[in-house]
């Protein structure tokens, strides 16, 4: 009986445990490409397909970082776009030569109507990267939601990674500008400005592939459960005969 209850015991904490485990894997807003080219133009594309502990999402506040001037959002019929502007204390000189005393801070996306947990949807930002290599830039985004909103805000410490963290900020990080050569390659096999549709799928992948490994775990526990039901039941009918 005690190695039966045991058995019993130890399946339901494996399956406990995996289906916690399943929701933060996935709940983050990630952004495609995570890495691109100083100077370039680039589409950035975040993704979530998470509401807060379940709640639909009903807005997405983008926040830009301090070294970008503006955005361009992308049109999207399931959502109204706001942006909020900032006055500068100083003018600023933008890469072509002008000045700008004010800057875009905000992009807020408004769905027109709630988006479910559970359901994927991307937003696309255009951006003019800064000539700044080996610089980290953070889009923290805060997530509204009929009940409650998530503050995707939090910025790895040295050491850390994104993973450590609960809600974490989508980052991209600027490399090396890339040659003419490699621009040109990049616009003949389709690449829009800093990002591949190969960057794009490997991102979903390693989304899908998380999950998946998840509920392979959540299944290996449930049948570990119904085991040790199993043997539970065995064990008591054969202490009644």
């Amino acid at each position: 009986m005690r190695t039966s209850s045991s058995v019993l015991l130890a399946a339901g904490g494996t399956a406990a445990l995996m289906a916690l485990g399943l929701a933060p894997a996935a709940a983050h807003v990630h952004v495609t490409p995570d890495t691109t080219g100083a100077g370039e133009s680039a589409l950035l594309t975040f993704d979530l397909s998470h509401g807060c502990e379940g709640s639909p999402t009903t807005a997405l506040t983008f926040t830009l970082p301090d070294e970008l001037a503006d955005a361009t959002p992308t049109a999207h019929p399931g959502w109204d776009i706001e942006k909020v502007t900032e006055e500068l204390a100083e003018p600023r000189t933008l890469p072509n030569g002008s000045q700008v005393s004010s800057r875009t801070s905000e992009i807020v996306y408004t769905a027109k109507e709630p988006l479910p947990d559970g359901v994927r949807d991307t937003i696309t930002l255009g951006v003019d990267l800064p000539d700044a290599e080996d610089t980290t830039l953070a889009f923290p985004v805060l997530q509204s939601c009929e009940k409650g909103e998530t503050d995707w805000s939090q910025i790895p410490a040295e050491g850390q990674s994104g993973h450590d963290l609960d809600s974490p900020a989508p980052v991209v990080t600027i490399t090396e500008a890339d040659d003419d050569d490699d621009h040109a390659a990049g616009d003949e096999h389709g690449s829009a400005h800093g990002t591949t549709p190969e960057s794009a799928d490997d991102r979903d992948d390693d989304v899908e592939t998380a999950e998946v490994a998840g509920y392979v775990g959540l299944g290996a526990g449930l049948l570990g459960l119904a085991a040790g039901v199993t043997a539970l039941i065995r064990t008591r009918g054969r202490n009644r005969a």
